[in-house]
């Protein structure tokens, strides 16, 4: 009898804990919300045309469940394509001359333009079936979402530490290991207040995504974007306020379950070695750490991570005698390759527009200067605003928590939801929608900014505050000396996507509609708007072609030269 303690002892470590079942009831929910989700990908398109977006109350859970699972897969995708893309545009130097500037290009493309480009190819993937309006849905909501992730982590690759670099090369890891042990490590941070940026640009074109409508062809999904596009349509306030606090309460249940995790999860990678007492906590975190059962699954995975860290690159022998091909030729050749193919994409463009006057085209160009000096005079009063109110709320992580769930929401918060407003004051008072329109564009952007400083001075590395401390260096030479030098790398990125999905956004905030009532203001994306709901594709590609002309230019002659001098001066090193 003396044994049974022992024998039930050794018994209970193989039984499932509160801490497993709480685990393992998070995991299966989300597998039976991903299968309760499919089972009508493959219904009769017809069906959303027989049964469309009803504005009951009752159907808002399962409209926010289709929207939020479509959020879900399209982040995933974008974070493949953030793990691939940026790190080849960072390691190359030859493939980062294509890479970067076409991610400007795709970022300064609106979100319409795509759905315009592709929705017919996504519906000829699955004929007369539902799958091919999700699977354009999700592409949509994928482009509102990846670009902003990939700059961030191309920067974060750009500006690694050299002292972590010099660590990889004295432990001998080999660029799999860098990548995974030193790499992503130090992005992680910046990455996941990115993560939870993109997420909340998702639900600021959640509208455009699920409620697609070119020219003749019209599908409305089932989710909160085409229930307010319906709302609004129909003038109902109610149904409105009601997608407001359904799209509040998904938010924060992405906030507890996802991204509060990972940013917990993301601080043991800060760059200094000192405990924080106010480091982030998460209840969801903890269950998943103190369960055996995802530790037991976990651990195949890990072995088999450590394992390819071990293996050492191919050793091609080298070929005596002189070179096939120097270096030198190498370049001449890739470039001229690339200039190739960008005159032939020209040319392809100028085919495509051929019917499209000149002085259509002077028009677009001239268009497009009155949007590009509304992006710049709101970016510049978004920096004004939120770099000391990021930098502030950075080095208080506990305040950050609280921040976090505001900020996604207020984010995440569609311009369409504020037409109302904003058409009844314009009308009421008469005003000027060149100007009073022109607030809605930074709506969602400027948090960009705000996200990506937090992260910066989350960052900030505790040695260097204890500098400051130590030097006495208060008010204006503390900022100067140490908080704005250590998030401008970060500022820099977050002003490019803000700058960029600002003039996304455009598309959206220069032609408001409540009703019947309907305001335009002047600028490229009330031109790319008009042309989309006309179905002429021809100005479609031409305000796309401006647009893009414009942001490339903008990135090229400023901001990436603000990008070139935080990487040299403003590195943790």
């Amino acid at each position: 009898m003396q044994f049974l303690p022992v024998i039930s002892v050794r018994a209970a470590r193989y039984l499932p804990s509160w801490w497993d079942i709480a685990a393992a009831a998070l995991v299966l929910g989300l597998i039976v919300l991903f299968a309760s989700a499919s089972e009508l990908l493959l219904e009769p398109l017809s069906l959303l045309k027989s049964s469309p977006v009803s504005l009951g109350i009752a159907h808002l859970p399962g409209y926010a469940l289709r929207t939020a699972l479509r959020m879900l897969i399209a982040l995933s995708l974008s974070l493949a394509f953030t793990f691939t893309y940026a790190t080849f545009a960072a390691k190359s130097a030859r493939a980062g001359a294509l890479l970067i500037p076409l991610l400007d290009i795709l970022q300064s493309v609106p979100i319409l333009g795509f759905i315009s480009i592709t929705v017919v190819f996504f519906l000829s993937l699955a004929p007369g079936r539902i799958l091919g309006a999700e699977l354009a849905a999700v592409f949509a909501i994928f482009t509102s979402q990846a670009w902003n992730m990939a700059f961030s982590f191309y920067q974060s690759l750009r500006t690694v530490p050299q002292e972590l670099e010099e660590a990889g090369r004295l432990f001998r890891l080999n660029a799999w290991a860098r990548f995974w042990r030193i790499e992503v490590p130090f992005a992680m941070p910046q990455l996941v207040w990115n993560m939870m940026m993109s997420m909340s640009g998702g639900w600021f074109f959640v509208v455009a995504a699920e409620a697609i409508s070119v020219g003749h062809t019209t599908v409305a999904l089932p989710g909160i974007g085409s229930y307010i596009a319906a709302a609004i349509a129909e003038q109902n306030l109610t149904a409105i306020w009601c997608a407001i606090a359904t799209m509040l309460i998904v938010i924060l249940i992405y906030d507890q379950l996802l991204f509060r995790p990972l940013v917990a999860w993301s601080t043991r990678f800060r760059f200094d070695d000192r405990e924080d007492e106010d480091a982030p906590e998460s209840w969801a975190l903890t269950v998943f750490r103190r369960s055996r059962l995802i530790r037991a699954v976990a651990t195949p995975f890990a072995s088999l991570m450590q394992w390819t860290y071990r293996l050492s690159p191919l050793r091609v022998p080298a070929i005596r005698g002189r070179a096939a091909i120097s270096p030198r030729s190498f370049d001449v050749i890739w470039y001229g390759l690339l200039s190739l193919l960008g005159a032939t994409a020209l040319w392809r463009i100028g085919q495509f527009a051929g019917p499209i006057q000149l002085r259509e085209v002077f028009s677009a160009a001239g268009l497009g200067a009155l949007t590009a000096l509304r992006v710049l005079t709101l970016i510049a009063i978004a920096s004004a605003l939120w770099v000391p109110i990021g930098i502030y709320v950075g080095l208080r992580p506990k305040l950050a928590q609280l921040v976090q769930p505001i900020a996604q929401f207020l984010a995440a918060f569609p311009a369409n939801l504020l037409f109302p407003l904003a058409v009844s004051v314009i009308a009421i008072w008469n005003l000027n929608p060149d100007i009073w329109l022109s607030p809605l564009m930074v709506l969602g952007t400027q948090w960009y900014i705000l996200f990506n400083v937090i992260a910066g001075a989350s960052m900030l590395p505790l040695e260097l505050r204890d500098v400051g401390t130590s030097f006495r260096l208060r008010g204006w030479l503390w900022w100067r000396k140490i908080a704005l030098p250590a998030v401008f790398p970060f500022y820099v990125t977050g002003a490019i996507t803000a700058s960029g999905g600002s003039w996304n956004a455009s598309i959206v905030a220069e032609i408001a509609s409540w009703g019947t009532r309907t305001l335009h203001a002047h600028g490229l994306g009330a031109y790319i708007a008009d042309a989309t709901a006309a179905g002429n594709f021809h100005r479609i590609v031409l305000g796309i072609a401006v647009m893009a002309v414009y942001v490339t230019l903008i990135n090229r002659l400023f901001w990436r030269r603000l990008y070139e001098y935080a990487e040299r001066r403003c590195r943790l090193s």
